[in-house]
């Protein structure tokens, strides 16, 4: 694909985290850009910034003029998978001989452009290779990221350098997107079971990392935490592969972790030798497990102890990971983006060692009723280590109800004694009817929008 020639991008479902970088991508090159999304996000209210016209009604009647008065073979049409495969507009552009492509295949044509750094993993991708890029950039090194999250260091979840010597890019596994990629270094943090309605098993799923593992350039380098079902066996030839963990015997790995003043210090142990009181800018030894990752890419980059220091210690996160709302001695507010049973234990876990003698209250709204029916157990598990639980109606995104499927399903497994299903529209009245201590809101939907109001209500 040249795409020189594409006067016109045209995206579907342009405010997707992943699909708005690839459009800001193109906004950059100076080509026209726009596109339909559901609903309207204060991403999308970015990318209007920006310049990029987005519409929310999916009608032919909303596509721009420039559009159609475009020659067919220079508009590209981009989509991602979670477009329903009966929007009006997605099968106007098929019907009417539009070059179409999905995002994923998108992506892999851009990441070949310079040495690509892709991070693989059903949780922990999004804070591991923001890590990346940012100790990449802050110890000067040139490089593209195309991130899952918005980046707090930078404010996007683009970052572009017109002669980038790498490009870092979150590789997802949705509908085997990451698949499309050919990485010089690949870092896989985790091959728990997730999107079941598209794999079908986890065994498949699994299948998927393997082939993505196996995406390598010849004399390529592999990361994968050290436990994970990573063939090694079939990697191609020439490839180097070391595994990374908090303890045990991860050829990096991290120990002796200690909290001082709310931040996280440890002892790297890797190749080059022991690097006692590293410090990490954001929380949670999940987090910790993630720099070690983010440490042994660096390395492979050539930066030395020094600069990979200093980035790990500067890196502010991204919104919605463990991002701290409030923080005050009085009460503690923090958002996540935690939508699996695993994220919900590292997360709960995390503030759990920060603040041991507060009552933590968490709001969760569950993401998908797939996911909710798939996990039923581990949510119902990972949640009753609150001490107090309000959940919220399942968030359906591109779903129908399933019969039987909804929240309260999950609150009858809780174990918490305190628990409440509550409506969005309620939520601010349950949170400020009692005081508070610790509040964590977890989840993938629109709880988002819900939490500005509450740190409102409690700044006031």
């Amino acid at each position: 694909m040249n795409f020189q020639q594409i006067e016109v991008y045209y995206f579907l479902g342009i405010g997707g985290i992943g699909m708005s970088a690839i459009a800001r991508y193109f906004n950059e090159q100076g080509k026209p850009v726009m596109g339909y999304d559901k609903t309207s996000t204060p991403l999308t209210t970015e990318l209007e910034l920006e310049g990029i016209a987005v519409h929310f009604d999916d009608s032919v009647l909303e596509i721009p003029p420039i559009v159609r008065l475009t020659p067919k073979d220079k508009v590209m049409v981009i989509y991602t998978p979670a477009i329903p495969k009966d929007s009006i507009e997605l099968n106007w552009f098929t019907e009417h001989g539009y070059t179409m492509m999905k995002r994923s295949q998108v992506l892999g044509l851009i990441t070949q452009q310079s040495p690509c750094i892709a991070v693989a993993g059903t949780h922990g991708k999004t804070t591991t290779s923001s890590m990346i890029a940012h100790v990449l950039k802050h110890s000067g090194v040139r490089c593209n990221a195309f991130l899952g999250g918005i980046a707090t260091n930078y404010g996007t979840n683009l970052l572009l350098d017109s002669e980038a010597d790498w490009t870092v890019v979150e590789a997802d596994e949705y509908d085997r997107s990451f698949l499309t990629l050919s990485p010089v270094l690949s870092v896989v943090t985790s091959t728990d079971a997730d999107h079941l309605d598209i794999y079908g098993s986890h065994e498949y799923m699994k299948e998927s990392f393997n082939l993505f593992a196996r995406k390598l350039t010849s004399n390529g380098r592999l990361f994968y935490r050290d436990g994970l079902p990573i063939i090694t066996s079939e990697l191609p030839v020439g490839v180097h592969y070391e595994t990374y963990a908090v303890g045990g015997s991860g050829n990096y790995r991290a120990e002796e972790i200690v909290i001082r003043d709310g931040r996280y210090f440890f002892t790297f142990h890797g190749p080059q030798g022991i690097w006692k009181d590293v410090e990490l800018g954001l929380p949670g030894t999940h987090n910790v497990e993630n720099a070690v990752a983010a440490i042994a890419v660096a390395l492979a980059v050539g930066l030395d102890e020094q600069q990979i220091r200093s980035g790990l210690s500067s890196f502010a996160g991204v919104k919605r990971r463990f991002e701290y709302r409030i923080r005050r001695s009085d009460l503690v507010l923090i958002d996540d983006y935690a939508h699996h049973p695993e994220e919900l234990r590292a997360c709960i876990g995390s503030v759990r060692e920060l603040y041991p003698e507060k009552r933590i209250t968490g709001v969760f709204q569950p993401h998908l009723f797939t996911r909710t029916r798939d996990f039923a157990d581990g949510f119902s598990e990972a949640l009753s280590l609150l001490d107090e639980v309000i959940l919220l109606p399942i968030y359906p995104a591109r779903e129908l109800p399933l019969p039987g499927i909804d929240s309260q399903m999950l609150l009858d497994n809780i174990s918490t004694r305190a628990k409440k299903l509550v409506e969005k529209g309620d939520l601010l009245a349950e949170l400020t009817s009692s005081p508070r201590e610790v509040i964590v809101m977890l989840g993938a939907g629109d709880i988002d929008a819900l939490v500005a109001p509450v740190a409102a209500a409690y700044s006031a």
